[in-house]
């Protein structure tokens, strides 16, 4: 931008002396021979360098007057280009920004019990790195909720046989229409819904960490202590 203007001044300039130098021509000019004396000539026997002070402030002046008509419509121009360049990355990150914050307002630490269905990990998904960073253990206790926090425990009951297993909240999901927990191939298998592959569950936490740190017993955990 800078050599641009630069550039631009260099030219304005040239037209100036250009035009004054052709008016000129055709009439008489002031020069400055001496301080305190002047005298005229026509145009075409001018001298430019002996311009008088108080012409060139004028040319600097009518100079400065167009670089400010340019400067007023070519910088707010550029403004609003690089705005437009920068504004889908500024959104995008806004977007996600909203997105995580929305997400963590949405965890449920009260600890209450809820049902739904339930599904299990299939084995394309085994050793993939979990939302908590460790990897996928199919014959270990993890399981995903989209609400729980992680590191919540908690009892899944099968509602169709009674069989239920405490798990431990390492991973986001399912993300499928009224799926509200994810369990390992192992716990499936303890639940008896591998064979229709989801099943009725309720989902009953026992222990939930709380934003502070701590940790508050939820409804599943006087079932855990009997």
């Amino acid at each position: 931008m800078k050599n641009n203007l630069h550039s631009i001044e260099k030219r304005l300039l040239k037209l100036i002396r250009e035009a004054q130098w052709a008016g000129l021509k055709n009439q008489l000019a002031s020069v400055e021979i001496a301080p305190g004396r002047v005298m005229y000539e026509r145009g075409d026997h001018v001298n430019r360098i002996r311009l008088r002070p108080g012409r060139r402030r004028g040319l600097q002046t009518l100079l400065l007057l167009i670089l400010s008509c340019y400067l007023s419509t070519a910088l707010p121009a550029q403004t609003q280009m690089q705005v437009q360049m920068q504004t889908p990355a500024s959104t995008a990150a806004a977007s996600q920004a909203s997105a995580r914050g929305a997400h963590h307002a949405r965890l449920d630490r009260s600890g209450k019990p809820r049902k739904g269905k339930a599904s299990y990990y299939g084995q394309k998904f085994y050793s993939k790195k979990m939302a908590d960073g460790t990897s996928m253990n199919p014959q270990s206790d993890s399981a995903a909720s989209k609400t729980l926090p992680l590191g919540t425990k908690a009892r899944v009951t099968n509602l169709e046989n009674g069989k239920n297993e405490v798990v431990e909240i390492r991973d986001r999901g399912p993300y499928v229409k009224d799926r509200i927990v994810d369990v390992s191939p192992k716990t499936a298998d303890k639940l008896c819904l591998k064979e229709n592959g989801t099943a009725p569950v309720e989902v009953k936490p026992v222990e939930v960490p709380q934003a502070d740190g701590s940790v508050k017993p939820g409804a599943g955990a006087a079932q855990t202590h009997q």
